[in-house]
């Protein structure tokens, strides 16, 4: 009967007289409690870092499989095999073939059953851990630290900072799954060549169509009604003057329980399709736009540029033909980055930047829109001049309360660095938000009262198509007043 000692020694023999084996041998055996334990750690959420996860799934447990492999090529198909008799397939078959010999092969039957599971389940385990931390915000934010920084701070002051990237990049099925692995593994390139772009293009042309990952958790037909907006300001005088403009937004609806699709929703309600032509990548110039009724009939809008050239410019290879949704309007719903002066008025009304300090407004717009080379010389020159020109300008307040003064600081160097990168070649207003329709943008693309018709018929540009202004930069408006009560 061979004995479990015969089967250790059996194994040990053709290990050692196998190269290929041997180096197997000794990778598995160096990895596997290193392995097991960090996949245990990283479970238990003890340790967060997302080198750590780059180090235990891409690089350790890869390891361990290629060892695991070798130990098996080594001992049945090169040195070792010679020495593994009893592990061959015709020393087995013969023991399952003759009854009163298969008593004989229990134990090494039992040893390799043991060592497979064991194996089975430190896989198993290495690869449900690996995928869930390919699919983390760590990985796809925190790994590639320069190139993806500035969109993880945009994130993680986003509206949608809960939410998972891969919630909207990638989403549930195998198609996009294995499709944004591709695009990871030629982004993974691109970041180690350095070949990536500064800053990074976009719109991304590879993700899921917008309203399969929007609507996952948005239903525009179930939208409603208006929404009452509140715009603070802050004007660059002594007082930091707070104004406000009152909006009532018509958000309407897609088309609710019978309900005709009205105000902004309008535009992705069933009843209505909406094409477009944009002539560059950033589809900011909007060349026709082509509305499908529910019973067929089409409605084409030219701009004045298409109409003058009877036909529609495609304007190059960056153009094309798109479907509107979701990111046409919100097409900065995560990933924001604000303009100067909303930076500097955000920090004022959650009160990071003191509104009691004279004329910060104006120092911090004059100081965060100056040109600079880095992050540090940004934030040193923010707070050499600012400590200087209030230390000259106002020295009982820089006497008397020198943290107000600190505290705006860190303020204004926020605004900055939350919103600049220039290392990625991110400036001011880099990327356009469309949600709203400043500098020509976002909704005047298409609503300028200059696309229209053979017939005469335009895409209007009236400011109540989509709102109703009720206070336009006012101090304590009235209407608030009125709404509250008092």
């Amino acid at each position: 009967m061979i004995q479990l000692t015969d089967i250790i020694k059996a194994f040990i023999k053709g290990v050692t007289h196998s190269t290929c084996s041997l180096i197997g041998a000794w990778m598995t055996t160096i990895t596997f409690p290193i392995l097991l334990v960090s996949v245990i750690l990283d479970m238990q959420g003890i340790i967060h870092n997302p080198v750590f996860g780059f180090v235990v799934y891409l690089i350790i447990g890869p390891l361990f499989i290629t060892g695991l492999l070798l130990v098996f090529l080594g001992l049945f198909f090169f040195e070792g095999k010679e020495d593994v008799g009893i592990f061959t397939y015709e020393y087995l078959k013969g023991h399952f073939t003759a009854g009163e010999r298969f008593i004989k092969v229990r134990k090494l039957i039992f040893l390799a059953t043991v060592l497979t599971l064991i194996n089975v389940f430190i896989i198993s385990l290495t690869a449900y851990s690996g995928y869930h931390y390919t699919e983390s915000v760590s990985f796809c934010a925190q790994l590639c630290h320069s190139v993806m920084a500035p969109e993880e701070v945009a994130y993680e002051n986003s509206p949608h900072s809960r939410v998972a990237c891969v919630e909207c990049h990638i989403g549930e099925g195998a198609q996009w799954f294995v499709k944004s692995k591709i695009s990871g593994a030629r982004q993974l390139v691109a970041v180690v060549t350095g070949s990536y772009s500064r800053p990074i293009e976009t719109p991304l042309h590879g993700l899921r169509p917008a309203r399969d990952t929007c609507e996952a958790c948005h239903r525009p037909e179930l939208f409603h009604g208006d929404k009452l907006q509140v715009i603070n300001k802050y004007l660059p005088d002594e007082k930091n003057t707070h104004v406000q403009t009152v909006l009532r937004l018509k958000v309407g609806t897609g088309g609710y329980q019978g309900t005709e699709a009205n105000g902004i929703h309008w535009h992705v309600s069933p009843e209505n399709k909406i094409t477009y032509t944009h002539s560059d990548r950033g589809r900011e110039h909007i060349n026709e736009v082509t509305l499908t009724k529910q019973d067929g009939t089409q409605v084409v809008f030219l701009s004045e540029e298409a109409q003058e050239s009877s036909e529609t410019q495609e304007g190059g290879h960056e153009g094309g033909t798109r479907e509107m949704d979701c990111l046409d309007c919100h097409n900065r719903p995560t990933h924001i980055y604000l303009g100067p002066n909303k930076a500097l008025d955000q920090k004022l009304a959650h009160d990071t930047i003191p509104q009691s300090l004279p004329f910060i407004k104006k120092m911090g717009y004059e100081l965060i829109t100056k040109e600079y080379s880095s992050k540090e010389e940004a934030k040193n020159n923010i707070a050499t001049v600012l400590r200087s020109w209030y230390r000259e300008n106002y020295p009982e307040l820089v006497k008397n309360n020198m943290p107000l003064l600190e505290k705006a600081i860190a303020g204004v160097q926020a605004a900055y660095v939350e919103n600049v990168y220039p290392e990625m070649k991110i400036t001011w207003n880099t990327y356009d938000n469309f949600l709203g329709h400043s500098d020509d943008s976002g909704c005047f693309r298409c609503h300028d009262d200059s696309h229209a018709t053979s017939t005469g018929e335009t895409i209007s540009g009236d400011c109540d198509t989509c709102h109703v202004i009720l206070a336009e930069e006012e101090e304590n408006p009235e209407v608030l007043s009125i709404l509250d009560g008092s």
